[in-house]
């Protein structure tokens, strides 16, 4: 039941700020979206049609296209997702106050906050429909990071979306839209990346004793060989902060100059020590 709690309020903070970042930043300023939120701000501008109901119709119509490639849990989430999505849209829809007519800035921080607000949302397990449900599917079948996915389809909305609000503002949206994408990413994965290092020595034994022993970090030991030679080796794989990254260099440095390094940015560590 916490869980739940946890996850429905992660949904309507998250389409609040996604509602915000929609119609206090892009709407005022004449820019779109991507997705199905892209063709309700278009018909917006062409029509006048309410973005919180013309997004609650398309998104119901994709629900029941699709709703059996979703497990249960999440589509009861996206389906949260969608209503408070479609209400905090409609409820703001007649405040839309500009809070800069600056579209450079208006495109950063409406990036920013529809990130953010898609991004808690997808930390509940849910999405907020639209290509969000597409890249929900992406991501559970073929791997695709959530902002790439949703980034791909996006742009297919955006490029048709010029001719009505022109050039400019359609760079400006991309300019949004890829800012959104990325803090998405950010937000899924976490915000506290780490580095996994690779070392390949020949004194393993004394690296590891440094990593142990100063660092306080653990160390595992993978045996290998060499492809060419043959000749077998100890490899040592390490996940730490990326503060501890120079300390580790120095201590890899003192104990072998000629050790060789291999440095991954990794977005989430799961485990003791780290997150649960």
């Amino acid at each position: 039941m916490k869980e739940h709690v946890k996850n429905i309020l992660l949904i309507i903070v998250g389409a609040l700020i996604f509602a915000v970042g929609i119609n206090y930043l892009a709407i005022p300023n004449k820019l779109s979206e991507g997705g199905v939120i892209g063709i309700t701000i278009v018909t917006y501008y062409y029509w006048g049609w309410s973005p919180g109901i013309t997004n609650l119709i398309i998104n119901a119509i994709l629900i029941v296209t699709g709703y059996k490639l979703l497990d249960k849990r999440g589509m009861f989430y996206t389906v949260l997702g969608i209503i408070f999505c479609s209400l905090f849209l409609y409820l703001t829809e007649h405040t839309l106050v500009p809070i800069t007519n600056n579209p450079l800035l208006a495109a950063i921080f409406a990036g920013l906050l529809v990130g953010i607000g898609i991004g808690l949302v997808f930390l509940s397990g849910g999405t907020t429909g639209g290509s969000a449900i597409v890249a929900r599917l992406f991501n559970k079948y073929f791997g695709w990071s959530l902002g790439n996915a949703m980034l791909i389809f996006d742009i297919v909305v955006i490029a048709a979306s010029s001719f009505i609000i022109g050039i400019e503002k359609t760079m400006y949206t991309f300019i949004a839209v890829y800012i959104g994408a990325r803090t998405v990413d950010y937000i899924v994965d976490g915000l506290n990346t780490k580095r996994a290092i690779t070392i390949i020595s020949a004194h393993t034994s004394d690296i590891a004793a440094k990593i142990t022993g100063d660092m306080k970090r653990g160390a595992t030991v993978l045996h290998g060989h060499g492809a060419y030679t043959g000749t077998r080796k100890e490899v040592l794989y390490v996940v730490i902060g990326k503060q501890e990254l120079m300390r580790l260099k120095s201590l890899v440095q003192e104990a072998d100059p000629e050790a060789f390094v291999v440095i991954h940015e990794v977005h989430e560590v799961l485990g003791r020590g780290f997150s649960k």
